[in-house]
């Protein structure tokens, strides 16, 4: 048995040991331990070095709130940044120190992380005393009750102390009260689980963790942790409070730790932390954990009081014990290098230390009082006041649907707490208009220990006058200081909010749980204002670290981005096309032939869609249903054109702007009937604008009748193009009348198509003469092959993405997203006559008044052809004036946005955005070419038939 395990204490299963290696030595603890317990257990105080200092850095408490003991796992799997005090110990356990940095993992995670979601009518976030009385309370009712807690077992506080209610042990009562709560239907209760974020309408966020103690003894089947998306009815907060430290010089000692912790070592893990102690402490709840201690065999020297007297009945406990007390004292300092040996310890007089003398110690415990964990409450948007006799922030405000019990809001006695508890979930089933079931029920009673107010101390003056502040460490893993904070309010800083950035503390893995009050109050001293005016820096979520693998939960490889085949991939597939994701679809990029690179399979496509025909998967387009009696008005608010004019059977292109009068999308819109319309979009933009189209609808228009939904998935679409397109759509469709006076350009009819129900649709993406053919999905094979077929005498060729933006950039069809980049209007574009005269509003249309958006040198989309016809200049190649390049900065024009090579042309050619570059029409400018600039000529946009005869042809 070791030197500091006891043999009769704690709840660590003594029939269970457990073989663990820390720093590369081997250790023994037991099932129930946690690492920091087993370490400590084990002698081991020093853990780790500070990250900017490395000074020796040691455990300094019992759960999340501890700032130093960060530790590297490696097995079963490398984890780094835990908290050793929050590890539980497994049979194999290989654990490192840290100096405030880990090492990440360069293998797949191979554990399997998952997440669900719980509705209840009563969220009880804690399971100690005040936590577990509200969930009876509420179970009792019937009502559907979630109780959680970050332990393995239920008592929070209790399972550290010596505590009774109703005259027994009070762990007897938790497990009464845990084995009833398992048995009600309604009740789920929730260990090792962390309510880690709260958001509006009663949405926690909690993190369970299944597996982690496990090691390698963990079920391949079970996920190692799940995300708990909880939405309550109404949320008890029974989340306990943090023992707040006193800051001293050399505070940072390993040996140094929180008075409550090392009580909670004692009669949880049966770990004596050291064998002889100093107590430091400005409240009562120190002189518990020294009565303890002392009756577990430890020597504790003297119980240091900076109140100046101490509390009458304590001490009479510690005179019987042979304790020295001495009130009207602190610590100054510690002496010692990997441990603490000596607390130097000075009368006060006058809020200065006098006359300091020396006791040798292996162990110094600290408490500067309690903080309440207000964290969860912050986050739900509650405010807090400070409570000058409690030296504390506490809930001051109150939420819809929330009650905060127990040591949360300030109330640190047992038969506080259980009072507590069960009055707040009487006010939550009251709120819910749920009886108490059988009226009022018993609560159970502890031992009422009236307690002296305790003394608001943040830190000890430095008796180092010259150095004041520069070992006094406010947040131990960041290494901030006294000093640092002094320093930043002599800066100027005021806001702790700003103290917090230019000194970091509050910012590490703890979130500054032990040190972000004391701050605050060293910042109220230094600028001489209340600390109840200052307040405190906000608490965001995540209450402790989650990782990301637990975040992203079922989502990782191909979930996580999932890909989406239309239904003619495995021909493209077998046809042996390089594909290309655009926005999660899988879109052949080009059909290579034997021998053929990109380039020579691209200009071969162009060649066939401009002389014969080519046929290509546009399945892909966004397709959004608009459906009831406002569905023109709704389309001509988001649209820059009229969109209500449209006749049943036509087709009408249009664009979207954001707000600013910028292009987000365009596309075509379909006229089904009176009140039903169909448009497509970009194939990356179907769901943001679809959700862009619900925003307006739900939030600023919900007065308008219309129905959105999206429709892409269930069309499979053909894009049939080329001047023989017309003869390959007659042999498939001898029904439909295909002549140019029959079906014109922009126009749609529905007939059947190799034989199967299709709707056809006269549009052009190419400048050719062309269709769009719509079947079900599940025609999709047949509609491919008959056009196959029909085409083959005529040579007709599938061609991909690549092709078809050689196609449009020919004709100077923009693609929103590659040539915009957010700052281009429809003006921009030269699309002018987009954008209707005659509608009194739609979105963006006050934006074009700007004069911003008037200006004379904004960036215009134009065409350039480079002088040496076969360059092909680099997409995103920056364009200047002048070739010859003086001294920075360079005044660049514009850039290119897209670049091909076109068989048409003959040539290279691009899209640019330019500078005033209607006006440049002509001009020559110059483009980057790897470290080369080459002339490059400006044109209009349009470099193929800019008269549009073979599309209307």
């Amino acid at each position: 048995m070791s030197l500091y395990r006891l043999p009769d204490r704690g709840r660590v299963d003594r029939s269970t040991p457990v073989t663990f290696t820390y720093n590369g030595s081997p250790y023994t603890g037991y099932a129930g331990d946690t690492l920091a317990s087993a370490l400590l257990a084990n002698g081991v105080h020093q853990v780790t070095t500070s990250i900017k200092y490395g000074r020796p850095r040691g455990i300094m408490a019992a759960g999340p709130e501890d700032p130093n003991a960060l530790v590297q796992v490696e097995t079963p799997f490398p984890e780094p940044m835990l908290t050793a005090t929050t590890v539980e110990l497994y049979d194999g356990l290989v654990a490192s120190g840290l100096s405030g940095q880990g090492r990440l993992a360069t293998e797949p995670d191979p554990a399997r992380y998952d997440a669900m979601h719980q509705h209840c009518d009563v969220l009880v976030v804690g399971a100690g005393p005040a936590g577990l009385t509200a969930a009876l309370t509420a179970a009792r009712s019937g009502a559907r009750v979630v109780l959680l807690d970050d332990q393995p077992e239920a008592g929070g506080s209790l399972l550290g102390t010596t505590e009774l209610i109703d005259d027994r042990p009070a762990l007897e009562w938790v497990e009464a009260a845990v084995a009833e709560l398992d048995s009600l239907p309604e009740v789920r209760v929730l260990s090792r689980t962390t309510a880690f974020g709260f958001y509006d309408d009663g949405f926690v966020l909690a993190l369970e963790r299944r597996t982690d103690h496990l090691g390698f003894a963990a079920p391949e089947h079970l996920s190692r942790q799940r995300v708990w998306r909880l939405r309550a009815k109404h949320v008890v907060l029974a989340t306990g409070a943090h023992e707040r430290p006193v800051v001293f010089a050399d505070n940072d000692r390993p040996g140094t730790m929180l008075a409550a912790s090392a009580r909670t070592y004692l009669h949880r893990y049966g770990v004596r932390c050291g064998q002889r102690a100093v107590v430091f402490t400005t409240n009562d709840s120190a002189y518990q954990a020294a009565v303890d201690l002392a009756d577990a065999g430890l020597e504790v020297a003297a119980v240091i009081d900076a109140r100046p007297q101490s509390p009458a009945g304590w001490a009479a406990e510690c005179a019987e014990r042979g304790i020295e007390v001495r009130s009207g004292h602190v610590v100054t300092g510690t002496t010692g290098h990997e441990r603490v040996i000596r607390a130097h310890v000075a009368q006060l007089t006058d809020g200065r230390p006098q006359l300091r003398s020396g006791i040798g110690c292996d162990l110094l415990l600290v408490s500067g009082g309690w903080n309440p964990a207000v964290h969860l409450f912050s986050q739900a948007g509650g405010r807090l006041s400070y409570d000058d006799a409690l030296g504390a922030f506490v809930p001051s405000s109150s939420l819809e649907a929330v009650t905060v019990a127990g040591a949360a809001r300030g109330t640190f006695q047992l038969d506080g707490c259980l009072a507590d508890g069960g009055e707040a979930a009487q006010r939550a089933l009251a709120g819910l208009g749920r009886p108490t079931a059988g009226g009022t029920p018993p609560r159970p009673s502890a031992a009422h220990e009236s307690a002296e107010r305790p003394l608001t101390l943040w830190t000890v003056p430095d008796p180092d006058e010259q150095h004041a502040g520069a070992t006094q460490f406010v947040d131990l893993q960041r290494d901030a200081t006294v000093a640092d904070v002094l320093r930043a309010t002599g800066a100027g800083l005021r806001s702790v909010e700003h103290v917090k950035r230019y000194t970091t503390i509050g910012t590490a893995h703890d979130q500054g749980k032990t040190s972000g009050i004391i701050s605050s109050g060293l910042v109220a001293q230094s600028v001489r204002a209340g600390i109840a005016d200052l307040g405190t820096t906000t608490f965001r979520p995540p209450y402790t670290p989650v990782s990301f693998a637990a975040l992203a939960g079922r989502d990782r490889g191909h979930l996580h981005d999932p890909e989406r085949v239309t239904p003619l991939h495995l021909l493209h597939v077998a046809a042996g096309a390089d594909f290309e994701d655009v926005g999660q679809w899988k879109r052949p990029r080009y059909f290579p032939r034997a021998g053929e690179d990109m380039d020579t399979a691209v200009l071969r496509e162009c060649r066939a869609a401009r002389e014969s025909v080519a046929m290509m998967d546009a399945s892909t387009l966004g397709k959004i249903e608009v459906e009831g009696p406002d569905a023109a008005e709704l389309l001509d608010r988001l649209y820059t054109n009229l969109m209500s004019s449209l006749k049943v059977g036509f087709i009408r292109y249009g664009v979207m702007c954001g707000v600013d009068g910028m292009a987000i999308d365009d596309g075509t819109v379909m006229r089904l009937a009176d009140d039903r319309f169909l448009l497509t979009t970009t194939t990356g933009n179907a769901a943001k604008i679809l959700d862009w189209m619900e925003e307006w609808l739900q939030t600023e228009w919900p007065d308008l009748a219309v129905r959105l939904t999206s429709v892409t998935e269930q069309w499979a679409t053909v894009a049939l193009v080329g001047p023989r397109s017309r003869d390959v759509l007659a042999l498939v469709a001898p029904e439909l009348a295909v002549d140019n006076d029959s079906f014109p350009f922009m126009t749609w009819r529905e007939a059947m198509v190799a034989g199967v129900p299709a709707r056809v649709c006269r549009i052009s993406f190419s400048g050719e003469l062309a269709f769009e053919v719509n079947v079900s999905g599940w025609d999709a094979v047949t509609l491919w092959e008959a056009l196959l077929a029909a085409g083959e005498s005529y040579g007709i060729t599938a061609y991909g993405t690549e092709t078809m933006h050689v196609l449009r950039a020919e004709k100077g069809y923009p693609i929103i997203g590659q040539d915009t980049d957010g700052t281009v209007t429809p003006q921009d574009l030269g699309m002018s006559w987009v954008v209707s005269k005659k509608k009194p509003d739609f979105i963006g249309k006050r934006s074009f008044a700007r004069a911003e958006n008037q200006r004379a040198d904004r960036k215009h989309l134009v065409g350039l052809l480079p002088v040496q016809r076969d360059i092909l200049l680099p997409e995103g190649a920056q364009l200047v004036a002048d070739p010859q390049i003086g001294p920075p900065p360079v005044r660049m024009l514009g850039h290119v946005t897209s670049s091909y090579r076109s068989a048409a042309l003959e040539a290279t050619f691009a899209l640019a955005l330019v500078k005033g570059g209607r006006d440049r029409i002509g001009q020559t400018l110059y483009s980057t070419v790897g470290d080369e600039l080459v002339p490059v000529t400006v044109a209009e946009p349009v470099l193929y038939d800019p008269e549009g005869a073979r599309r209307d042809g």
